[in-house]
């Protein structure tokens, strides 16, 4: 018998997306924001309160990159998503975040977090919360790579459990997509 639980924003997997952008001193800044993903197929859409440090950068910059939050970086992901950017300015350097220049949008990638999106924002609504981005560009470091493509056992990509307020790692193979299915036609 199922249990009814109301309306809630709960699905499974929730991405943990670490959202980069540049402050107006020109310094990085790192937020980590689990209600989002893929909306197009070139397209993100992430839910970004507008009292957030990164929602004025977005306005002044209109370019982000997501950066997928990892086991390996756990604490650091965490910590700045329970810290504010206007109330602690250098939180990512705190945090240990490295920002480098994206070659593609007025934004930083974080050499700590080997896979991100490099995005431009095609629109914000501060009433919404909603920041929609063009992907313009997909970028991994070699070490989470094998035979040229993203691993997922090596990137361990963590999930964020709204239920229980847990994160989780990602990497289990179970099956093959566009394929298991034809065992059933």
């Amino acid at each position: 018998m199922r249990q009814n639980f109301g309306a809630k924003g709960w699905l499974y997997p929730m991405p943990v997306l670490m959202i980069g952008t540049y402050n107006a001193d020109g310094s990085a800044n790192i937020m980590n924001a689990a209600w989002g993903g893929i909306s197009e197929e070139r397209e993100i859409t992430i839910c970004v309160d507008d009292s957030h440090k990164t929602a004025e950068n977005l306005l002044q910059r209109g370019a982000f990159t997501v950066s997928i939050g990892t086991a390996d970086m756990l604490v650091a992901c965490d910590y700045v998503g329970i810290t504010s950017g206007n109330q602690t300015p250098d939180k990512t350097v705190r945090a240990g975040f490295h920002g480098v220049k994206s070659a593609f949008v007025d934004a930083p990638c974080f050499e700590e977090l080997p896979m991100a999106l490099e995005c431009r924002m095609v629109s914000y609504d501060t009433e919404t919360c909603r920041l929609v981005g063009e992907i313009v560009n997909v970028s991994a470091d070699e070490c989470v790579l094998t035979e040229g493509k993203i691993d997922p056992r090596k990137l361990r990509p963590i999930t964020y459990d709204p239920v229980h307020h847990d994160y989780l790692v990602l990497g289990e193979a179970v099956g093959k997509a566009f394929s298991d299915g034809k065992k059933l036609k």
